[in-house]
């Protein structure tokens, strides 16, 4: 397939030269990231080729592996585990062996119970000292950070009636109920942000 027809998200492409020098150094000294929902791959493919002491684990809804595959198999890298099926809603999640986790544009699109779900699975799978990314637009104090913000939770609102910008102090208290305390929220352009957590010894 040439890089032409693969699949692409203009948004991936304007965010990943940013969200990069975060992830070089909250992943500074770890081996195996998990990638919760890649979408394209477009993430999955230039994380990992300019992080290459990370084993970068890409994965996506079953129905959606076929989109995500065609741009990881292209793009290749020693160091891009192949693409695997993971649902955050199933009951049981495979094993995995991570001491890293990254979403990107994810909790905004799924059902808030599936955010939950996320967070709770998360709890049970990472031990101590795993930190977790996620980047995303986020409301702060019950309210939307800019107006683009609140004309795209109306577009979500209009997609789904179970998609919507999430509540930072929400997300934040699923987390910490899974035993993840918050180490950094780094702007990022166009309103979003970029969370990280790490796995506190209980």
């Amino acid at each position: 397939m040439a890089s032409g027809d693969l699949p692409f998200s203009q948004s991936c492409e304007n965010n990943k030269a940013f969200i990069l020098p975060v992830l070089q150094q909250v992943f500074a000294d770890r081996s195996a990231v998990l990638e919760i929902a890649s979408g394209t791959g477009q993430h999955a493919c230039y994380f990992a080729d300019n992080m290459p002491w990370l084993q970068w684990q890409p994965t996506e809804l079953a129905q959606n592996l076929a989109t995500l595959r065609a741009r990881c198999t292209a793009c290749g890298g020693a160091n891009l585990v192949q693409e695997r099926a993971l649902d955050v809603r199933q009951d049981t999640w495979p094993p995995w062996k991570t001491d890293a986790v990254f979403s990107a544009n994810s909790l905004h699109i799924m059902a808030f119970s599936a955010v939950e779900k996320l967070f709770a699975e998360l709890g049970k799978l990472a031990v101590d000292d795993v930190v977790l990314a996620v980047y995303g637009p986020f409301n702060y104090n019950g309210c939307y950070t800019s107006a683009s913000n609140a004309r795209f939770d109306q577009w979500l609102a209009q997609r789904s009636p179970d998609s919507a910008i999430r509540h930072f102090e929400d997300v934040d208290r699923l987390a910490q109920r899974s035993g993840f305390e918050l180490q950094g929220d780094h702007a990022m352009p166009a309103n979003n942000r970029l969370l990280v957590w790490a796995k506190t010894p209980r």
